[in-house]
């Protein structure tokens, strides 16, 4: 899970939150997240645990030192960076959703998507879309599409809803498109 170390402007994204934790528990997922206790991160993860889910926070020691850790996660993995975080993320995860969030968001839930552009993994990789917030980043891929710096079947690796119970649904029958390379190399 990425997602903001704020709670946003609107109450939509904490609701948001805590609906996704809700349906992670009901289908039976662990939350894999960035560890710490404040903002949307902390509503998520406070909802999976109080549903009785298991919660794996993985925070660099760095933010452990400026006491945002959330200490009360089932399993607090303390890394040494940024990138371990995302690596050692990214190894436990199943997949990878974006609540709203700020560039740290962006920047993880893209890398993702980057590896699965280039066949790394094949895991989905999601936005949940609340209250339009991601609409210009998906009219921005959409526009990546048609100006040839993305493929359609790349862009098809990222799953948008807005609702958590849809974009769980879509999740489980997710299928990596099976992509030869990954530029066309007439059209460079």
């Amino acid at each position: 899970m990425f997602c903001g170390s704020s709670s946003g402007a609107r109450p939509d994204y904490e609701h948001a939150a805590r609906q996704l934790g809700e349906a992670l528990v009901e289908h039976g997922y662990d939350l894999v997240y960035g560890g710490a206790n404040v903002g949307l991160m902390a509503t998520i993860a406070d909802t999976v645990l109080d549903r009785g889910g298991r919660v794996t926070g993985v925070i660099p020691e760095a933010l452990v030192q400026k006491e945002v850790a959330h200490r009360g996660v089932s399993e607090l993995r303390v890394v040494a960076s940024m990138h371990e975080r995302k690596a050692t993320m990214a190894t436990l995860s199943v997949g990878f959703i974006a609540l709203p969030g700020g560039l740290g968001t962006l920047e993880e839930l893209f890398e993702v998507l980057t590896w699965a552009q280039l066949g790394l993994h094949a895991k989905p990789c999601g936005l949940l879309n609340v209250a339009g917030y991601y609409d210009r980043i998906v009219d921005f891929l959409d526009y990546a599409v048609s100006e040839r710096f993305v493929k359609a079947s790349h862009r098809s690796m990222m799953v948008v809803e807005s609702e958590p119970e849809a974009l769980l649904r879509r999740f489980l029958d997710y299928q990596a498109p099976v992509v030869d390379k990954w530029i066309d190399r007439k059209q460079t």
